[in-house]
């Protein structure tokens, strides 16, 4: 996913990004689903389900501790399947004191998230066959738990966000992730939901990844019928969102050092965001890839640019 070439890795000002070919208009919707996000720590392909068909809301509780001096500790930090979300990557390389792309080139594979088409980074764990241990274990835990990844954090809980066709709110409800080997299951500490994800810190971290969320549940709805109004999205529109939701840098320089600013109405102080703040501007990227993969109004065309793109479908229509 990654290149030593600017261009390659964000797109050049002669690429472009041709808005009328990648966008969606409206037509057929999707149906609704449920969309797991966080699932167990491992593929268990073949195996028995680890994971308890109930549904837990903020006020249901469950039992669990995980502690240093519980039989399986850090087994779980072994072959994990850990799908890093945009914040993840942002706490992790500031962590390391790296940029995104040196931290990804350094700690992750490139994959695709199920049923979506769109690339994401993993966490590449040790091992011919990836199943040794997580880059960061040490025998004491955890060496960057401060900055873990949000699936370390939810565990044993598994994260499903769900909308249902015509409905305009999304609702995520949790799930119980059993592993066989996990006896953190058998320590006597019971406790709610909700008091587990505030004492885990994932909510702050869940605002920043809503957008980089609801792109991926979207394009998980579109898949039965191939993608968006029927296209699977091309390699170029791939490669610019995994550029857009996993390294903050990149995109920056793509806003601040190509056309995208004279193409779309960006007023002055967000401008001034975007270059100072990386949630800012991990906003305006889950904006503009709603716009550019669903069509929807989240970042406008300035007004000219607009004129001259229906000027161009009429004329290609034999309109013009």
């Amino acid at each position: 996913m990654s290149s030593d070439k600017e261009e390659d890795r964000i797109g050049s000002e002669e690429e472009g990004f041709d808005l009328e070919e990648e966008g969606a208009s409206c037509g057929p919707q999707p149906r609704g689903e449920e969309f797991n996000l966080f699932e167990a720590l491992r593929d268990t392909t073949g195996n028995a389900d680890p994971v308890t068909p109930v549904r837990l809301l903020p006020e249901d509780s469950f039992n669990f501790r995980c502690h240093k001096d519980v039989a399986c500790w850090n087994r779980c930090c072994h072959g994990a399947d850990i799908t890093l979300t945009p914040s993840d990557i942002l706490r992790l390389s500031k962590h390391f004191k790296q940029t995104a792309a040196e931290f990804l080139a350094a700690n992750t594979v490139p994959a695709f998230f199920p049923r979506t088409n769109l690339p994401v980074a993993k966490l590449k764990m040790g091992g011919d066959d990836g199943k040794g241990p997580c880059p960061f274990v040490k025998a004491e835990g955890c060496s960057v738990y401060g900055a873990r990844p949000q699936t370390c954090r939810y565990y044993p809980l598994g994260l499903v966000s769900m909308k249902m066709k015509d409905s305009p709110d999304k609702q995520d409800f949790h799930f119980l992730v059993r592993e066989p080997h996990c006896q953190g299951h058998a320590e006597k500490q019971i406790q709610k939901v909700a008091q587990y994800r505030e004492q885990q810190g994932v909510l702050s971290a869940e605002a920043v990844d809503r957008g980089w969320v609801d792109i991926l549940m979207k394009m998980a709805s579109w898949s039965s019928m191939g993608g968006p109004m029927g296209k699977a999205p091309t390699a170029q529109t791939q490669k610019m969102f995994f550029m857009a939701t996993t390294d903050v840098e990149g995109f920056r320089r793509f806003v601040l050092n190509t056309k995208f600013l004279e193409t779309y109405e960006i007023d002055a102080m967000a401008i001034d965001d975007i270059k100072n703040d990386d949630e800012a501007a991990l906003h305006l990227a889950f904006d503009w890839l709603k716009n550019i993969l669903f069509n929807e109004p989240t970042i406008l065309l300035k007004e000219q640019v607009l004129q001259q793109a229906i000027a161009k479908a009429r004329t290609e229509m034999g309109a013009g």
